[in-house]
């Protein structure tokens, strides 16, 4: 974990100030002898008045360094053995189950259809969720259904965003402009009620009902989550997931809830010798993601009717065939094996492959298991254990450790640009990014650490008091605490906090629920920081995935710098939960650019383009709802029409045109189509004025350019300097050279695509590789948009 040669790296003393369990003894001990029965008389001993020592200070983390996750192990269960007999058969399945629409109750919802772009969903209508999780008081709900960005359907704009918006973005005493506690999230089901199914059909049996929340012009509109969506990929790591961190470290087959959730049962065959199959529990540990997978199928927000249970969507989705209208690449990495021979779906049936993957005690009983005043197969009854560790094994796939942050650590000096290495002892340093995404998962949340250092700790919180708080979640005044208090709520069975169930009950109850040992004792009213306390997300491929934050708030890495920069948004009304590194900041603006080049470093070119492990098969998702020439909503079964989107089939050799992220965000290289090569800053200058080329396609920062939105288009700015694409002088005519400039949002760098050709918006001319030149050095100049030549066509790549 050492840092590389030549790369200045500042070590500041670790943010988090912990107190360790036997300082804290010494502190209880000294307020028992201070504070005997709340008397304002001195203790004494012998007549003698009683002082007790001073705490001592806290103690400090070490600073955190740089490590990459190449080599690091991914998390496995011990006892994965026990249940599954074919891992890639295991990974074919969790493949399939992902990206298949027919998991949802309408037919329609994949698990991948809130997380087809690098893990998460760019779409950008029909987005908005209000604040339904607010509450008065702990405990006590007060959910706001009204909306205050657009409201259903509507189409969010670059404008919009940052949610809470600052007259100086960098300095937290400034007017505010504009604040609410809307959600920008992913679009999910209609409400309806489950009626029943009927096995190996496309959709539940269901009927609509109505939603006083999400409904316009007297039709219902899909639902939208109260969370914007997280990453899948590298959600493997997390030690708990979800935000509030409700899906736990063990999976007992059934719920995200581990061993809380005591009424888990999943059926086995016991001997050799019996067909017969009975109740039992089940500890599957380091399986958070598999914890995670049992929640949304059931959630009558993504994915399901509601009152559907596990053992009937098993009923429908064993006796189908996969994928059965969605296409499969003959590339697929995983599923080329089981592809069917039309290119639609695969092989067989869900029931295949669910005995190819898994032990026969899980599956082969004959008799007829009761649950809920129904009666399941043995196989029908363990599906969610099925489903759960199969996501658990695809999951484990979905890695990205090939970054050019992870080639610099693996020793080429290259890999990084001068700004990313700049960012980078920004980031681990006067930011402070690193005392909360550390270690090669750029996390604090992750397995590996909660299981070296513990799940808990104590810190001293923004107001200057110390409490203990869970490892990996904090409070940082991204909203107001009790607009969502998080990891502070309780699941259906005990509290989600570890430092609040620490408070509850013993050491070996302690271990029993979560899995690993209590690393702390929590005294009986300590002081908890666990109320609007949120999982510190994984920064991989960050760039791919905004809008940033729990509620979306943030549309740009500037906008997330900036937000760090004057120490959050509501600093001093959350200040008693608040993470102590949540302050203002002093970045100047060099530094701040080198951050963000250091974020983007962070991004695997594989996740970009779609390339194995992270091809996929074909998925058609919602994508808003139809508006009619009247102006309102189109009607379709009595409820608004879906637009529908396709994402091709990919094959493990990804795709050749980067797919655009949110509201067009993104970074890709722009390919003249006459030529193969791509425009390039020349020898990689950071001036103002540099005349811009084609070159060879090498992926190098300075051919890497990112789309920026502004009124009537946007910038395209490159992502070594930092500066935009510019028709030189404001100039009109044809032949004015293209340079890079300091980025001004100007109509002579406001660009929109039309078709292939890239349009100037102040000249309505078109960019063009002079002369259609094959070679390197072709000079990029503006040129009547008429001409049919390729020269005038540009591809993202």
């Amino acid at each position: 974990m050492a840092e590389k040669p030549g790369v200045p790296h500042p070590a500041p003393a670790g943010k988090h100030k912990r107190i360790p369990s036997q300082t804290f003894g010494i502190l209880v001990a000294a307020a028992s002898v201070l504070v005997i029965g709340l008397s304002s008389e001195p203790a004494t001993a012998g007549g003698t008045v009683v002082t007790p020592p001073p705490p001592p200070p806290p103690a400090v983390d070490p600073a955190p360094v740089p490590e990459g996750l190449k080599g690091v192990r991914v998390p496995e269960p011990s006892n994965l053995a026990d249940f599954i007999q074919n891992k890639q058969a295991a990974i074919r399945l969790g493949k399939a189950l992902f990206w298949d629409m027919q998991v949802g109750s309408d037919g329609q919802t994949a698990c991948a259809s809130c997380h087809f772009h690098a893990g998460v969903d760019t779409r950008s209508r029909n987005q908005v969720s209000p604040g339904l999780k607010r509450e008065s008081s702990p405990g006590v709900p007060n959910p706001d259904t009204t909306f205050q960005v657009g409201g259903p359907n509507y189409q969010f704009n670059a404008s919009d965003f940052p949610f809470h918006k600052f007259a100086d973005p960098n300095n937290q005493g400034s007017a505010v402009l504009r604040t609410h506690n809307d959600v920008a999230s992913s679009m999910g089901v209609f409400n309806t009620k489950f009626i029943g199914v009927t096995p190996g059909a496309v959709a539940d049996i269901a009927n609509l009902v109505g939603d006083g929340v999400f409904q316009l012009n007297n039709l219902q509109t899909r639902r939208v989550e109260p969370r914007n969506t997280p990453s899948f990929i590298n959600s493997v790591f997390n030690f708990r997931n979800f935000y509030d961190g409700r899906a736990t470290y063990l999976f007992n087959g059934v719920s995200p809830f581990g061993a809380m959730d005591e009424r888990a049962r999943v059926y086995k065959v016991e001997s050799l010798l019996s067909t017969s199959a009975t109740p039992v529990p089940v500890r599957i540990d380091k399986a958070s993601l598999a914890s995670l997978a049992t929640g949304p199928a059931l959630s009558d927000f993504e994915m399901s009717a509601a009152g559907r249970v596990w053992p009937e969507i098993g009923k429908r989705l064993l006796a189908a065939r996969p994928l059965v209208h969605q296409q499969v690449s003959l590339t697929d990495s995983e599923l080329y094996l089981v592809r069917h021979v039309t290119g639609i779906g695969l092989n067989g049936t869900y029931q295949d492959m669910v005995k190819a993957a898994f032990k026969p005690e899980w599956w082969r009983g004959n008799n007829l298991i009761p649950i809920n005043g129904k009666h399941y197969t043995q196989l029908q009854a363990n599906f969610s254990l099925f489903f759960g560790l199969a996501i658990q094994m695809y999951g484990a796939t979905q890695v990205s450790d090939d970054s050019p942050f992870d080639r610099h650590m693996a020793g080429n000096s290259t890999a990084m640009s001068t700004d990313a290495k700049l960012g980078m002892a920004v980031f681990f340093g006067k930011a402070e990014c690193a005392e909360c995404h550390n270690g090669a998962e750029f996390t604090t949340a992750a397995t590996r650490k909660i299981l070296k250092d513990g799940p808990l700790s104590r810190m001293v919180m923004g107001n200057g008091a110390t409490a203990v708080y869970d490892e990996g979640f904090y409070n940082t005044a991204v909203k107001q605490t009790f607009e969502d208090i998080a990891n502070g709520a309780r699941n259906p069975f005990k509290p989600m906090a570890t430092a609040k169930l620490a408070q509850e009950v013993g050491s070996a109850e302690f271990q029993r629920l979560i899995g690993v040992p209590a690393n702390l004792v929590v005294a009986a009213g300590e002081r908890l920081a666990i109320n609007g306390a949120f999982k510190t997300p994984g920064l991989r491929n960050v760039e791919l995935t905004a809008p940033y934050f729990h509620n979306g708030d943030s549309l740009t890495l500037e906008h997330t710098v900036e937000f760090y920069n004057r120490g959050g948004n509501h600093a001093r009304n959350n200040e008693a939960d608040l993470d102590a590194d949540i302050k203002p900041l002093g970045l100047t603006a060099d530094e701040k650019r080198q951050l963000v080049a250091f974020m983007k470093a962070l991004t695997d070119d594989r996740v970009r383009l779609r390339k194995a492990p992270f091809d996929h098969p074909e998925l058609r998702i919602p994508n808003g709802h139809e508006v009619g020439a009247n102006g309102l909503l189109a009607m379709d079964q009595g409820r608004a029409k879906d637009i529908v989107l396709t994402i091709p089939a990919v094959g493990r050799a990804g795709v050749s045109s980067v797919p655009d992220g949110f509201l067009g965000m993104g970074t890709s290289m722009l390919q003249a189509q006459h030529s193969g090569r791509c425009v390039d800053v020349p020898g990689a200058s950071t001036a103002d004025g540099v005349a811009l080329v084609q070159w060879n396609c090498s992926g190098s920062p300075n051919q890497q350019w990112e789309r920026i939105p502004v009124n009537g288009g946007f910038m395209v700015r490159a992502n070594h300097s930092g500066k935009c694409l510019d028709v030189q002088g404001h100039g009109m005519g044809t032949h004015v050279p293209i340079v890079q400039f300091m980025c001004t949002g100007g109509a002579n760098q406001t660009f929109n695509w039309n078709g292939s050709q890239l349009v100037a918006k102040h000249s309505g001319m078109c960019l063009n590789i002079l002369d259609a030149a094959l070679g390197d050095g072709g000079r990029l100049v503006t040129g009547q948009c008429s001409s049919p030549t390729a020269n005038y066509k540009f591809s993202k790549r």
